[in-house]
């Protein structure tokens, strides 16, 4: 079973930052794809950036420039930088990780959620 565990939201002004966190744990031989979610109240999940094994990052639209993903592989972490946070990027924000557990089974693994508030 592969375990996430995320952390880093709350909430922040207009124009402010956040940077979230999601480790990963448990039975992994191996990580592909770590990406982020989110999603809004009255709304479906939508992806916000992902990031594969090699490095290569995939953004929404309205969180480039703003957004920055990053990974650590040996750790089994994968962390989102928002800066210039705007009211429209509240939601719950969720982790997902995608590899191979230790039985070679593929997996595809949400995080809790993390709830991040952008108001004044």
């Amino acid at each position: 079973q592969v375990h996430l565990v995320e952390s880093g939201g709350g909430l922040v002004q207009p124009g402010g930052s956040l940077r979230l966190s999601c480790a990963a744990s448990g039975r992994i031989f191996s990580i592909n794809g770590m990406g982020w979610h989110r999603q809004a109240p009255g709304k479906q999940r939508e992806l916000v950036a992902d990031i594969s094994s090699r490095g290569s990052t995939n953004y929404a639209d309205s969180v480039k420039g703003r957004f920055t993903i990053a990974r650590d592989s040996a750790k089994k972490m994968v962390y989102l930088q928002m800066n210039s946070l705007k009211p429209e990027d509240t939601a719950v924000y969720y982790c997902n990780v995608k590899g191979l557990a230790s039985g070679r089974e593929p997996f595809s693994s949400w995080g809790q959620g993390t709830q991040v508030t952008v108001s004044s």
